[in-house]
């Protein structure tokens, strides 16, 4: 399957379940999603300080972040 069209299936499988979800449940949702956001975020920030710290190396740092 193409990307795009798996995307679209799960989006529309979700859709589907938040239809059908009780109030307290799409809160819970929607906090969990603020929560990955939050920590993408964060790790990209770290992602770029690491990158600009040269007392490491990048492959170091990748090498113990993984």
């Amino acid at each position: 399957m193409q990307p795009t069209k798996t995307r679209q299936e799960l989006l529309k499988a979700i859709d589907e379940e938040l239809e059908q979800a009780y109030d307290d449940t799409l809160e819970d949702v929607l906090e969990l999603l603020k929560i990955r956001k939050s920590e993408d975020e964060e790790d990209i920030q770290d992602i770029c300080a690491a990158k600009n710290d040269t007392t490491i190396s990048w492959e170091q740092y990748k090498q113990e972040s993984a």
